[in-house]
């Protein structure tokens, strides 16, 4: 899930009481992110704090040893592969998601991805997964921060957007509603973001150290609207990546 507050680190830092921390306390959106141009994206806050659906398992089931869970919101992934007996850890700039996940049965720290985290070099997969491609608003950068997190041969499963777009923006987070009758419907602060398709994320890959291993699609049966379907590439470290110190 999304970042606020630019840092040196390409990420951002920390919500706190702001309309994304709201919405996970609830369970309930709407909520969006704005562009300046004043084009929406809408947050599936209502998916998130559900159970794993279809397509989610269908990443799971490919997940390999000790799985990282990148922006792990409120944590129905990291919570799944724990109900399996599996080792998993979320990790969010969020501590509404942190303890959202703790509540869930997952486990999770409130860090950035490039913070310094546990068992660095050794995670078997890394997920990022609901847009989280575009955490620090430069996917090269991420990808080439996650390759330092996995083991030598670790894979990583990224959510793609299903358009072919290759795009890096401002935006913000902003509720769909006003909370109460005459109160503000403030938004969150500005903050860096990026949305890729399979073929710009394959283009970063390459630059970044991974290879590619599988593409596939899920589609709810449930909903035939435009946008139902969910991309996923799954992508296999390769080599050692150039370190960011």
């Amino acid at each position: 899930m999304p970042p606020t507050a630019q840092t040196d680190r390409h990420d951002t830092v920390t919500w706190g009481a702001d309309p994304y921390a709201d919405a996970l306390r609830s369970g309930r959106g709407p909520l969006f992110l704005r562009r300046s141009d004043g084009w929406l994206l809408p947050l599936e806050v209502e998916r998130w704090c559900a159970g794993p659906d279809a397509a989610d398992l269908s990443a799971l089931r490919r997940c390999e040893g000790a799985v990282l869970d990148i922006g792990c919101g409120p944590g129905r992934l990291v919570a799944a592969l724990a109900a399996q007996g599996r080792r998993a850890l979320g990790i969010d700039v969020s501590t509404a998601a942190v303890a959202r996940t703790a509540a869930s049965g997952g486990s999770a720290l409130h860090r950035s991805v490039f913070d310094s985290l546990p068992d660095e070099g050794s995670w078997g997969t890394a997920l990022l997964l609901d847009g989280n491609i575009g955490i620090g608003g430069d996917p090269r950068a991420l990808l080439t921060r996650t390759a330092e997190l996995v083991g030598r041969q670790g894979l990583l499963i990224v959510e793609t957007a299903a358009a072919d777009v290759d795009e890096r923006v401002q935006v913000r987070v902003e509720r769909g509603y006003h909370p109460s009758p005459g109160a503000p419907c403030a938004p969150g602060e500005s903050f860096p973001w990026a949305r890729v398709g399979a073929a710009a994320l394959l283009r970063h890959a390459a630059a970044a150290g991974w290879t590619p291993v599988e593409e596939w699609t899920v589609t709810d049966q449930a909903d035939q609207a435009p946008g139902a379907a969910r991309c996923f590439v799954s992508l296999r470290r390769r080599g050692a990546p150039h370190s960011r110190r």
